[in-house]
């Protein structure tokens, strides 16, 4: 199935155009297994670390895409974004893979651990209020007074083909899988994966694992358009967006569940990457494995031929205070 590029804002084209544009630079992450884990979920479980990308993340891929599409003209100004983590501090290093500069608007309640890498790739920190339209506000009068090229972090072509790399590596290191569960955000992630693995496999399940106190895609799905939240509460401080205008139709149509799971099961999720894998994630980075673990997907007998599955560790961009003190509740 050759996905209509008319259709969304990426296809499997625009995907592997991203991964001859971006290979030198990205790291092609390993796939790692765990009998132990195999044994606790039932499932035969593979592990896509995208922990180990550069800037600790998978959004590394779609900034490095988009920031190399962009003509000599328009970089010469420089990039803007605004983000509260993973996607400032990718972006950041992007710009200055490419030696330009790079203007990130990040919110005032943004982990440290974030905020530092941004400063270490970098990245011109301009802080917003933590609402969303202040965040859009700031980077838009970024933009008018630098000129700069505005990268969203999700809602953007280039950002979903940069992502979806991670399919075309996935299914070279483990053709057999039948699922991958991946974190549902703003939906660039689950959108270049999905596009990506259902034009290669057209009867692969894409699920996407989201936390209750998030749960806007859940809740979109169910009706037929695009749900905001008034607020999301969460430990997994990198799922708390929503969906958008180029997201939402992908997600619409290729994704064939979203499943939700509380902050105890992602904290349980993550301290046995911690335990058994031994690799840090983030919270949005465990929640993949916390959704095979829930009772919501055990018991549902949709997925009982989910048997080959990939699962994607986000991320790995941990504040430590908040992760012992997480482990400690």
């Amino acid at each position: 199935m050759e996905v209509n590029k008319e259709k969304y804002a990426a296809d499997l084209s625009s995907i592997k155009e991203a991964r001859a544009r971006i290979s030198s630079f990205i790291h092609k992450t390993p796939l790692m297994t765990s009998e132990s884990l195999d044994a606790i979920s039932g499932r035969r479980l593979f592990f896509k670390c995208e922990c180990f990308q550069k800037g600790g993340a998978f959004k590394f891929r779609g900034a490095c895409n988009a920031i190399f599409s962009l003509d000599d003209q328009q970089a010469a100004k420089g990039v803007v974004t605004h983000s509260s983590g993973n996607h400032a501090a990718a972006l950041a290093l992007a710009a200055k893979l490419r030696g330009i500069t790079s203007y990130i608007v990040i919110p005032k309640n943004a982990l440290q651990c974030k905020v530092q890498n941004v400063v270490r790739y970098g990245g011109q920190v301009i802080w917003s209020e933590t609402t969303i339209k202040s965040r859009e506000e700031t980077a838009t009068k970024v933009q008018q007074e630098t000129g700069a090229a505005l990268i969203h972090p999700y809602n953007d072509g280039r950002i979903i083909s940069g992502q979806g790399t991670i399919s075309l590596e996935l299914l070279e290191q483990a053709p057999h899988i039948d699922t991958i569960i991946v974190p549902i955000s703003g939906g660039g992630l689950i959108s270049g994966v999905a596009l990506a693995a259902k034009s290669i496999n057209p009867a692969i399940r894409v699920l996407a694992a989201e936390p209750k106190g998030a749960n806007d895609a859940a809740q979109s799905k169910a009706a037929g358009r695009i749900v905001t939240l008034p607020e999301t509460n969460t430990v997994a401080d990198g799922l708390r967006a929503f969906l958008g205008e180029f997201t939402w139709p992908i997600v619409r149509d290729l994704i064939d569940d979203v499943i939700t799971v509380d902050d105890t099961e992602i904290i349980k999720a993550m301290r046995l990457c911690y335990e058994i894998l031994k690799v840090a994630v983030e919270p949005s980075g465990a929640i993949g494995l916390a959704a095979v673990l829930s009772d919501s997907f055990r018991t549902n007998p949709a997925w009982k031929d989910s048997n080959q599955i990939g699962i994607i560790l986000s991320g790995g961009n941990v504040d430590l205070e908040v992760l012992w003190n997480s482990f400690s509740k």
